[in-house]
């Protein structure tokens, strides 16, 4: 697998990139499953993996921590990314937002110190937070960058107004937007996110590939009809199901975030780099995706 630039502005990544966010902490035993996964991972590789200070109550973060500090894997081998902004409220009943310049700032260096590392590639900000002063995040995002403790930023399931919004106070690039994009979900596609990260010289990234296992095993009627697209698609391009609709993906643009604990779906969302769909093909998936009717 080839590694491409995120941005006009960087960093370079691989192709597909592994998340954490499925991720619960187990003990030592979460410790060794993150190192067979990030081996499996390098074998194939997917250099790039996604972090947030909230991922299994913050213990995968330090999961992952250990490794590096027992030199399992070279941190130059490795793109980083963490994330904030999703907090537990008091009572545990429900999550908030918060990208005040205090939790930001705090937050990153929670995420250094647990990941044992100098500096993040990306810091991101996970949701946008309806109550921030615009102003004081991104002179927090700006004061983490110019310290050292990330080399970029990015945002995580932000609106194309959101996007803008915070961009406006930043002299700094948002290298990227993770967005969730998937067959059974394409209204970034609609709305316009994918077409405002595109320009901004960005590539966007696209979690819950396969939209939490409903491609392979949702029961619907548009589940099943698209399931059953895919699989006599594949066989045109020597694909299964999986690899079609990451391919899907990547052929506009996105990079997928690979979140299962699944060897062989680690390995055929990183075989997907491989499959080059044409247009017309692309465009069939993506029509009986939206049950859209050809335009008269």
């Amino acid at each position: 697998m080839k590694t491409v630039s995120l941005s006009d502005s960087g960093p370079k990544v691989s192709e597909a990139i592994y998340g954490f966010w499925r991720w619960t902490d187990e003990g030592a035993e979460t410790t060794n499953k993150i190192e067979r996964t990030v081996n499996l991972c390098l074998e194939l590789g997917v250099n790039t993996f996604d972090h947030a200070d909230i991922y299994g109550d913050s213990a995968i973060e330090t999961h992952f921590g250990k490794l590096i500090q027992q030199k399992s894997f070279n941190r130059k081998d490795l793109v980083l990314f963490s994330k904030c902004g999703i907090r537990r409220s008091d009572s545990g009943r429900f999550n908030y937002y918060d990208t005040s310049a205090k939790h930001i700032i705090d937050s990153v260096n929670g995420s250094l110190s647990r990941l044992k590392t100098d500096y993040l590639d990306i810091f991101l900000l996970q949701q946008s937070d309806f109550l921030s002063d615009p102003e004081e995040t991104a002179g927090a995002l700006s004061e983490i960058v110019k310290s050292g403790k990330a080399l970029h930023i990015g945002v995580t399931n932000f609106s194309v107004f959101q996007h803008q919004l915070l961009a406006s106070y930043l002299r700094l690039p948002i290298v990227t937007n993770h967005i969730e994009l998937n067959l059974m979900n394409t209204s970034a596609i609609d709305d316009g996110r994918i077409d405002f990260i595109k320009q901004s010289f960005s590539k966007p990234l696209a979690w819950a590939p396969l939209a939490g296992g409903k491609i392979l095993h949702g029961t619907e009627e548009r589940t099943v009809l698209l399931r059953a697209k895919l699989e006599q698609l594949g066989e045109k391009y020597d694909a299964n199901i999986e690899q079609m609709a990451v391919a899907w993906l990547m052929k506009l643009g996105t990079l997928p975030i690979i979140g299962s604990l699944s060897e062989n779906r680690i390995r055929n969302a990183a075989s997907a780099s491989k499959i080059q769909l044409d247009h017309q093909d692309w465009y069939e998936i993506y029509h009986l995706a939206k049950k859209k009717p050809d335009p008269m």
